[in-house]
């Protein structure tokens, strides 16, 4: 991965964007970008929208989305702990102990997730199967509720402590992996097509509130009316410990993006990312998706009378913890490939599967 483009990454990983909160991120996004479009807008859903030959035939739009899983302030305690509550999906079992930033209108306070030591739990208390959230807090260092009001709000984001660090030889970990690395495959994607001239309008969107329901791709798809819609978002790699391979296939880090193949997918765009990447030697893998996906690619295919989906994948491990890891060769070939496949889609082209 070129330096400008691994800085790219890295300050994206490093800011923050808690689903309804990505307001700093966007601005990230249309500062590099700008160089490279011939349109940028932000929608109000919030949805950046990075544009090159928005006259071309037919229109293309890419989606990565750049909202993560955070937490939000919900209570503060008359002794000053902060209680919380999840913002998209999460395993309670990995928050103990976790360094957070709770990202306030007046900057930003650090904190650490406290639990009762297990020293003073009951016998039953250290063998529970599960965690209650209620029984976790904040602790930023305040003295009662008073010195901690000062600080945080109810309802402000919080995030794990971000912070990129590079693993092994070719692998980077951090939090909200899920799905930065998709938001930098889509317009690493566009970058590479702009001094090419496609015949298509390509449509590079970082959507918002993925984690929550799947919304910035809903609403900005509708705004664009594209005829192809191809997603990128990670997927469970499966190369680590305690995954079964038999259910959940075998997706491994280092060996290309995955191509998603099943109910969500248009046939022909499928096709035609196989044909590309066999044609242009770039690696990947293939995955079963038998119905809809849980990522963009799901609204984008029934979105108006319906989209030209596909959906390139992102081999993840550990996905929604704070040491999610990614390859950054699969990252560089995923781009590759789907700006390979979009260089190839003009207006004489049909998408109707027969």
């Amino acid at each position: 991965m070129q330096k400008e483009c691994f800085e790219f990454l890295k300050t994206m990983l490093e800011t923050p964007s808690v689903s309804g909160f990505e307001q700093p991120i966007a601005r990230v996004i249309r500062g590099r970008m700008k160089r490279y479009a011939d349109e940028i807008t932000t929608d109000i859903h919030g949805n950046t929208i990075v544009a090159l030959n928005p006259k071309g035939s037919p229109r293309v739009m890419l989606a990565g989305h750049y909202d993560q899983i955070g937490l939000m302030v919900k209570y503060i305690t008359d002794e000053g702990f902060i209680t919380f509550c999840t913002v998209g999906g999460f395993d309670l079992t990995v928050l103990p102990g976790s360094r957070v930033t709770i990202h306030a209108r007046d900057g930003e306070v650090d904190g650490i997730i406290g639990r009762k030591p297990i020293h003073l739990m009951k016998p039953e208390e250290r063998t529970a199967p599960k965690i209650d959230i209620a029984d976790l807090w904040i602790d930023i260092g305040a003295r009662n509720k008073a010195e901690a009001s000062k600080l945080v709000s109810v309802s402000d984001p919080i995030t794990y402590k971000l912070g990129a660090q590079r693993l092994g030889k070719d692998c980077i970990t951090s939090p909200a992996l899920d799905d930065k690395v998709g938001v930098y495959v889509v317009m690493e994607a566009l970058r590479l097509l702009a001094g090419r001239k496609p015949k298509c309008a390509l449509y590079a969107v970082a959507t918002v509130q993925e984690e929550i329901g799947l919304r910035g791709a809903r609403t900005s798809c509708f705004g664009i009316d594209p005829l192809v819609g191809i997603a990128a978002d990670v997927c469970h790699a499966s190369d680590n410990p305690g995954v079964d391979k038999k259910v959940h296939g075998e997706q491994a880090l280092g060996k290309g993006p995955v191509i998603e193949r099943g109910a969500n997918i248009n046939p022909v765009l499928c096709d035609l990312f196989l044909d590309t990447a066999k044609k242009k030697k770039i690696p990947y893998q293939l995955s079963a998706s038998p119905g809809a996906t849980g990522t963009d690619a799901n609204p984008m295919q029934v979105s108006r009378s319906s989209v030209a989906a596909a959906l390139i994948g992102l081999p993840n491990r550990y996905m929604h913890t704070q040491v999610e890891v990614c390859n950054l060769s699969d990252l560089d070939n995923a781009a590759r490939l789907i700006a390979e496949t979009v260089a190839r889609i003009d207006g004489k082209m049909t998408f109707i599967p027969v």
